[in-house]
C-alpha cells in the first residue's frame, strides 16, 4: 500500500524532533480554534494546523477537503501560498485527519466536501492562514536580523530585508518563526497582486496518480486483513427471515458468515471468494411492504399528488388573475427518473476495530458523522477513533451519506470477526442498493402578455424529500425541502406573477444529493419551457433569454459570450440544430450551446458544446476548465441514458452495460471559456451539470420540430414525439 500521510500526535511530535527541534512550523488562522504552538510546547497533539514549513524548503498544506476529481489538492494550497508569499514548487498537500479544526465553514459542527463550497468555505480561511504564516516569518527574520519588521517583506520563499538586501529561507527561518505569537489579525492581499490564484497550476495530485502511489479506498491493504462481501436486502425494507450459509463456508478462502444490520457478510481472504460466498447463501427474506413497488404504479401516484395543492414556495404577484388575462397560454409535464451515482470506484471503507482503539481508510465526504457513527457501534471515545480520507474515485454526493451506512457495514464486520476488514460493494450492489437522485413530476402553467413575455407561471412539482427523516432534517423550512424548488422558485426571468407549490411524496426509496442536487432537474424545466415560450412568442431564444434577464447583467453578458463564441449568428452545419440554456448554482453561472443531429432510429448525436461560466474570482483556470469538461460529459449520460427502474420492489438495472455511461466515441467536442470576473468566487463542481441537457434538448427542437419533456432522451423518446409531429 502506498503511503497514507496522516499527522497523527505521534507523527507530528516525530517529525517536530526529526526536523530538528520545533523546525517544523505549524500555523493556523485567526478563528479557526488552532492551539498548535501550544501544542508542541507541551507536547501535545493537536491536528488543526493548515501549513507545515520544513527545512528542506517544502510547504505542506493540510486540506480539510477531499480529493475527488475536483482539484482541491492543488487550488486550495494556491490560497495559502499566495498569502504566503511562497515558491509554488515547493508546495505540497496532505489530507487532513478528523479534527473540529478542519469543520467546514459554513455547515455547521462537522468536517465535510460538498455542495461545491470547498473554494468557497475556503477562500477566507486559508489565505488568513497564509498571511498569519508569512508575517511571522516577516518577524522571526527581522529578529535574526534585529531590524525593522516594516522592512521585511517574504517573497517566493525568503524574507528579504529590503534596506540591505540580505535575505534568508524560509526554512531557515522555520525553528524561529514557531516562537513568533500568532497576528490576531491580518491584512490580505488585494486581487490586483495576485500572482498565484487566478493562474493555471498542473494538480499536485497528478504526479502519484500516474505513477500509482495514490491510494484510493478500493486499494488499502493492511496485514491480516480480510475481504468482506454483504449479502443486502434485495428489496429496500425488507428483512432477513432465515439463511443457511452451509455452502458458502464450502467455498476455499471463506472464512466467517456474520448477519449485520443490513444484512449477511461472507467475510474470506480476497473479494473473489467473499463474492462466490456471497452467491452461495441461501437467505428467506420477509420483503416487507415495498415488496410490490414499481416504477408504473409510482407515476400514477405522482400524477395523482399533483392534482391536489402544495406547500408553497413563492406566491407573488396575483397566477389565477395572470393567466386569466394571458392573450396566450402554455401548459406543459416534465418528468424525471431516479438516476444512480455510479462512481467509477463503487463503495468500499476498510476497518480495524480493536479492544481499545479503531482504524477507518475510507473515501468520504462526511468525515465527521462517519467517525461519529463508528464511535457510537464500538463504544470508544473520539480519540480512540482515527479516520484516514482516501481518494475517492469519484464522489457526486454517493459519498456524503448522513446515516454512514457503508462505513458501518465495516466496523459492524470487524467487530464481528475480530480483524481488520474491506467491505467492498460490487457495482451491482450500488446501483441497486440505494441512494438515488429523487424522481420528480412537474405540471406549469404559463400564460404570456400581448408582447409574448411571461405574464404569470404557476409550476407544481412532486419530489420525494433528500433530507426527511436524516440528519439534516433541520434544511426543511416551513414545510419546504429546499433541494427540491431551488432553481425554480428563483428564477432570474422577470415574471411578474409566479406562484410554485411542492409536495413531498411518499419515502419509498433512499434517495441522496446527486450532482447540483434540485437544479438538475429545475434547470431542464426553466430553460426548455422558456425555449417553448419564446417560440410561442415567435421570438428568437438567445434574444428572449436576454429580454428576460435584463435585471441580471452577469447573465446577460455570459449569454453574449456564449453565443459569440458558438457563432450563434452563423448558419448551422446543414442536419444540425442549435439550443442554448443558462443557469445560476451553487454561486455560480454557466452558459452552454449544444449542436446536435438526430438520427432516424432517433439516436441524440451532440457534435459540440461551447460553455461559458462565470465562477467570480477565478482560482485555477485548468481546474475550472476540467470541471466544466467534466460536468458537461457527466451531465450528458444522464441526459441521454440515465434511469433507474423498479419492477416488483427491485431495481431493474445493475451495470454499465443497462446503466450505460457516454463512451469516448460520444464525447462532443468542447470549449470552455471563462467570464473576467472580480465578484465573489463561486462553486464549481456542480454548476456545469445542469444547463447541458435543456442545451441538448432545445438543439433538438431546432433540429427536428419536437419538444421533449421527460429525461433520459432516448430513441424510443425521441421517435415517439416525432410520429406526434
Amino acid at each position: 500500500m502506498g503511503a497514507i500521510i496522516n499527522i497523527s500526535r505521534r507523527d507530528f511530535c516525530k517529525s517536530s524532533a526529526v526536523l530538528s527541534g520545533g523546525l517544523v512550523l505549524a500555523f493556523y488562522a485567526p478563528g479557526y480554534g488552532s492551539r498548535v504552538a501550544e501544542a508542541l510546547a507541551a507536547e501535545e497533539f493537536i491536528p488543526n494546523a493548515f501549513i507545515r514549513i520544513a527545512p528542506d524548503e517544502t510547504i505542506t498544506v493540510i486540506v480539510n477537503k477531499s480529493e475527488m476529481g475536483q482539484g482541491v489538492y492543488t487550488s486550495l494550497p494556491m490560497l495559502v501560498g499566495e498569502e504566503l508569499e511562497a515558491d509554488w514548487s515547493t508546495i505540497r498537500f496532505a489530507p487532513a485527519p478528523v479534527d473540529d479544526a478542519y469543520n467546514h465553514t459554513q455547515w455547521g459542527p462537522m468536517q465535510g466536501t460538498g455542495g461545491s463550497t470547498s473554494i468557497r468555505s475556503c477562500w477566507g480561511q486559508f489565505r488568513e492562514a497564509g498571511a498569519s504564516a508569512r508575517i511571522m516569518l516577516e518577524r522571526a527574520a527581522a529578529e535574526t536580523w534585529k531590524a525593522d519588521p516594516a522592512d521585511c517583506k517574504a517573497e517566493k520563499g525568503f524574507v528579504i530585508n529590503k534596506k540591505t538586501g540580505r535575505k534568508i529561507s524560509f526554512g531557515t527561518l522555520a525553528d524561529q518563526a514557531a516562537k513568533q505569537p500568532v497576528p490576531e489579525n491580518v491584512e490580505l492581499k488585494p486581487a490586483a497582486d495576485f500572482e498565484i490564484i487566478g493562474t493555471s497550476k498542473k494538480r499536485l495530485d497528478t504526479p502519484e496518480k500516474v505513477n500509482g502511489r495514490a491510494v484510493f479506498g478500493i486499494d488499502v491493504n493492511l496485514p491480516g486483513m480480510l475481504t468482506a462481501v454483504i449479502a443486502r436486502p434485495p428489496v429496500f425494507g425488507a428483512t432477513v427471515k432465515s439463511f443457511d450459509d452451509t455452502k458458502a463456508k464450502m467455498i476455499p478462502g471463506v472464512k466467517h458468515v456474520v448477519q449485520i444490520d443490513r444484512g449477511i457478510a461472507v467475510v474470506a481472504d480476497h473479494f473473489w471468494p467473499a463474492k462466490k460466498g456471497r452467491d452461495a447463501l441461501q437467505i428467506e427474506w420477509d420483503e416487507g411492504p415495498h415488496a410490490s413497488f414499481n416504477s408504473d404504479d409510482q407515476g400514477r401516484e405522482y400524477l395523482a399528488i399533483a392534482e391536489t395543492p402544495g406547500v408553497v414556495a413563492v406566491n407573488r404577484g396575483d397566477v389565477k388573475k395572470g393567466l386569466a388575462e394571458a392573450t396566450k397560454r402554455l401548459d406543459a409535464v416534465y418528468e424525471f427518473p431516479y438516476l444512480a451515482h455510479a462512481t467509477m470506484e463503487p463503495l468500499n471503507c476498510v476497518a480495524d476495530v480493536r479492544t481499545d482503539f479503531c482504524e477507518i481508510w475510507v473515501g468520504t465526504q462526511m468525515q465527521t458523522l462517519d467517525r461519529n457513527a463508528a464511535v457510537v457501534l464500538t463504544g470508544l471515545p473520539k480519540e480512540k477513533v482515527k479516520l484516514h480520507t482516501t481518494y475517492l474515485g469519484g464522489g457526486f454526493g454517493r459519498r456524503a451519506v448522513g446515516d454512514s451506512h457503508f462505513v458501518k457495514e465495516a466496523v459492524q464486520v470487524s467487530m464481528a470477526v475480530k480483524a481488520p476488514v474491506k467491505v467492498v460493494w460490487t457495482r451491482e450492489d450500488d446501483l441497486k442498493g440505494g441512494y438515488y437522485r429523487p424522481r420528480s413530476y412537474h405540471r406549469l402553467n404559463c400564460g404570456l402578455d400581448r408582447n409574448g413575455m411571461p405574464l404569470a407561471l404557476n409550476h407544481r412539482m412532486v419530489n420525494q424529500s433528500i433530507v426527511k427523516g436524516t440528519a439534516f432534517e433541520g434544511l426543511i423550512k416551513d414545510g419546504i425541502d429546499h433541494t427540491s424548488v431551488e432553481g425554480a422558485f428563483d428564477t432570474p426571468y422577470e415574471i411578474p406573477n409566479l406562484f410554485v407549490d411542492s409536495h413531498m411524496a411518499p419515502a419509498d426509496v433512499p434517495v441522496l444529493w446527486w450532482r447540483s442536487v434540485g437544479h438538475s432537474a429545475t434547470a431542464f424545466i426553466k430553460e426548455c419551457f422558456i425555449d417553448e415560450l419564446a417560440a410561442l412568442a415567435g421570438r428568437e431564444p438567445y434574444g428572449y433569454r436576454r429580454a428576460l434577464l435584463n435585471k441580471h447583467p452577469r447573465q446577460q453578458a455570459l449569454l453574449d459570450l456564449v453565443t459569440k463564441k458558438a457563432g450563434w449568428d452563423k448558419p448551422v452545419v446543414a442536419g444540425r440544430g442549435r439550443g442554448i440554456a443558462i443557469h445560476e448554482s451553487f454561486g455560480s453561472f454557466v452558459a452552454q450551446v449544444a449542436e446536435v443531429s438526430v438520427a432516424d432510429s432517433g439516436r441524440i448525436k451532440v457534435h459540440k458544446v461551447v460553455c461559458a461560466v462565470d465562477c467570480g474570482k477565478t482560482v485555477n483556470p485548468d481546474t475550472i476548465r476540467a470541471q466544466m469538461q467534466g460536468a458537461i460529459i457527466f451531465g450528458l449520460t444522464a441526459a441521454l441514458y440515465g434511469k433507474v427502474t423498479f419492477k416488483e420492489g427491485r431495481v431493474e438495472q445493475g451495470n454499465f452495460d443497462d446503466y450505460q455511461m457516454l463512451r469516448i466515441n460520444e464525447t462532443p467536442e468542447i470549449e470552455v471559456h471563462i467570464m473576467e470576473s472580480d465578484e465573489a468566487v463561486g462553486g464549481i463542481g456542480e454548476p456545469g451539470v445542469p444547463p447541458v441537457a435543456p442545451a441538448v434538448a432545445n438543439a433538438v427542437f431546432a433540429a427536428k420540430g419536437i419538444r421533449l419533456h421527460q429525461l433520459p432522451m432516448t430513441p424510443e423518446l425521441v421517435r415517439n414525439a416525432l410520429k406526434v409531429v
